[in-house]
């Protein structure tokens, strides 16, 4: 079973740009106004609306700390806070913004019985 978070968006083609370029997510559809693209198993959406759905976090999640580096370093001045260790969580993790302030996390799960595949 899979699922798709769908975000209304007023910049389209600028959005999808950065998930593409910036995290390397791919087209999976293309329809009249709307884009879902694919990063790993994780679908999401943006359509062409006439306010922009800037609620949430899209959370990336990585194998390691060195992907989420890597991540951090390709979000380049989009990133918001660098990465870092969160014992709460035991995560390591950065945030970042898209061109319409969305906010972006990259992060790996620390604690190895933690297991969302």
């Amino acid at each position: 079973m899979t699922g798709i978070v769908f975000h209304a968006t007023e910049r389209r083609d600028a959005v999808v740009e950065f998930y593409r370029e910036r995290l390397n997510a791919s087209v999976r559809v293309e329809q009249p106004d709307c884009t879902i693209l694919e990063f790993d198993g994780f679908l999401f959406g943006f359509c062409e609306r006439e306010e922009v759905d800037d609620c949430g976090i899209l959370t990336f999640v990585y194998p390691d700390r060195e992907g989420v580096d890597a991540a951090a370093d390709a979000l380049g001045d989009a990133v918001v806070k660098e990465p870092r260790e969160n014992e709460t969580y035991d995560i390591y993790q950065c945030f970042a913004e898209d061109p319409e302030r969305r906010t972006v996390e990259c992060q790996v799960f620390l604690d190895d019985a933690v297991d969302i595949e």
